[in-house]
Order: structure tokens, then C-alpha cells, then sequence
């Protein structure tokens, strides 16, 4: 599958750059982050924690895909959106955290607070790497 499949499936369509809709997302983002780091990681809170940075990672990529010009309607689009843009692990580590929200959204899999923990460290360097490259001329103050 290409990105390109994605389009012509109407999963994401071809938009003007959306420099507003960006930084929305990227305050939103960084607001969800302070208010993430503050939760304790226990066996109640794994399943909730786990998915919520999952979603801060993926806005993050739909910021980055609304400069580009995309309006993006799928996740499984944002991971080879990320490999069009020549991320290739970090498409990969994507997809594997859609999939383990997918797990935990739709088919009631727990996740130990240690797994997350680790998953959580990760994608927060993930979004840092993001921003750094792409977004850096869009972060709000």
C-alpha cells in the first residue's frame, strides 16, 4: 500500500495548507502532554494513559500532514504518510502503537503499566524528533 492509495480511496484528501489547523493541534498537544506527564502509571490507568499519548503522538503527525497540505481520515494513512516523508521507523513505531491502541480500544486488551511506561518514554521522544524536524517554525509559545 502507498499513501497515494490512501487518496484515492477518499481516506485523505488533498487540502490547502492549513498552518492554523497546525498549530491548534500542536498547543493541544503540548497542553495534553503537561497534563499526561502529571498521571500516575498504574494497573487502572495503563489502558487510559496508554491511549491518550497515542493521540497526542498522532496529532502531532496530522499537524505536520495539514502543512503539507492533506486532511487525513485514517490512521493507518499517517503511517505511510510518515514513510512517503522517508520516516521509515518512525512510521514503524507508529503503526505499532496504532495497533496496541486498536488492541485496547476495540478488543479490551490490558496493558501492564511497565509496558506503557516504556511505550510512553517512547513516544514522547518520538514527538520531540517530530516537531524538531517539521514543525519547529510552527510551535507555540
Amino acid at each position: 500500500m502507498r499513501f497515494e492509495d490512501f487518496i484515492n480511496e477518499g481516506k485523505v484528501r488533498v487540502a490547502s495548507k492549513d498552518v492554523s489547523l497546525a498549530k491548534s493541534l500542536i498547543k493541544t498537544a503540548d497542553n495534553d502532554l503537561k497534563f499526561l506527564g502529571k498521571l500516575k502509571i498504574d494497573d487502572e490507568s495503563a489502558r487510559k494513559i496508554m491511549v491518550n499519548y497515542y493521540d497526542v503522538l498522532r496529532s502531532i503527525i496530522e499537524a505536520i500532514s495539514a502543512i503539507d497540505g492533506y486532511k487525513v481520515y485514517s490512521h493507518e494513512a499517517f503511517t505511510f504518510f510518515l514513510i512517503k516523508k522517508g520516516d521509515n521507523l518512525i512510521a514503524e513505531k507508529f503503526d505499532r502503537f496504532r495497533k496496541i491502541r486498536n488492541k485496547i480500544n476495540y478488543y479490551g486488551k490490558n496493558i501492564s503499566p511497565e509496558e506503557t511506561q516504556e511505550n510512553v518514554q517512547d513516544i514522547i521522544k518520538l514527538i520531540a524528533v517530530l516537531k524538531n524536524k517539521y514543525l519547529s517554525n510552527y510551535l507555540v509559545n
